[in-house]
């Protein structure tokens, strides 16, 4: 990250007591929520998850999981969802002070990544979009109408290496490496816009690291064990880099552990 000075407060300590974190009831994301829950200065915090069988929303809306946090079903996929993540948001009365978007797709029952161009489907490539690329956009779209260009905010999307279409050497893995780098592109696009309509308002692209979720778990065989981090370690250094972030940074890739990825 580039130098602070010894007066600029990082953006996000500024205050984030109200997170949404989309996809928190599982791996990652729910790391993150622990995480946020941790710091006794976040006075709530909301999940969403699909509700799928064996999620922490299975079965029930607004299911508490503290009483400073609480679990929203949410299909990112789905407009009528974002529509009404947009009015519950506007229900409470304030503005998020951070939004993490953890939720993703790599695998989803016939959707595997692709070794080679002729197991790229239709189908496949745009479930990868859909979820990967679109649903991060939309949930900012959902939110931005609540945001005032005189609080501090930051959108965070969580992306991956395989997005840097300057670091890909491998090939192979075209829906997820084309979608993540969507992303990028898409949070680039925002920050741009944000920096004259909302000039507190942070949008950044992150790596997480290859963490020990169900998303990379039938792929982790290549991966050496210490490079394979624990959900609750990559939430860990998550939260480490938000909490370091200054105006600036808005628009950047970064690495888990502050450095800047090519795009």
């Amino acid at each position: 990250m580039s130098p602070k000075s010894s007066h600029e407060v990082p953006v996000a300590r500024r205050s984030r007591k109200l997170c949404l974190v989309v996809g928190g009831t599982r791996g990652i994301g729910r790391a993150l929520v622990h995480g946020l829950l941790a710091d006794s200065g976040v006075e709530r915090v909301i999940a969403t998850g699909r509700g799928e069988p064996g999620a922490a929303t299975a079965g029930n809306d607004d299911q508490p999981v503290s009483g400073r946090a609480q679990t929203w079903r949410l299909d990112i996929t789905d407009d009528h969802d974002l529509g009404r993540l947009a009015q519950r948001l506007a229900d409470i009365g304030r503005p998020p002070d951070l939004v993490i978007h953890a939720a993703g797709v790599l695998h989803d029952g016939l959707l595997q990544p692709e070794k080679s161009l002729a197991q790229c489907e239709r189908a496949h490539l745009m479930r990868s979009f859909e979820v990967n690329s679109l649903g991060p956009l939309l949930v900012a779209r959902a939110v931005a109408p609540l945001l005032d260009r005189k609080r501090a905010f930051t959108f965070v999307g969580l992306s991956a290496m395989v997005g840097s279409i300057g670091d890909n050497r491998l090939g192979g893995w075209y829906g997820y490496r084309a979608s993540k780098a969507a992303l990028n592109q898409f949070i680039r696009t925002l920050a741009n816009e944000w920096a004259g309509r909302l000039p507190r308002a942070i949008a950044l692209a992150l790596h997480p690291g290859t963490t020990d979720t169900a998303l990379s778990r039938p792929f982790q065989s290549g991966v050496s064990p210490d490079k394979l981090y624990s959900p609750d370690r990559s939430a860990t250094r998550i939260l480490r880099v938000i909490d370091g972030l200054r105006q600036n940074d808005s628009g950047r890739f970064l690495n888990w552990d502050g450095r800047e990825i090519p795009w």
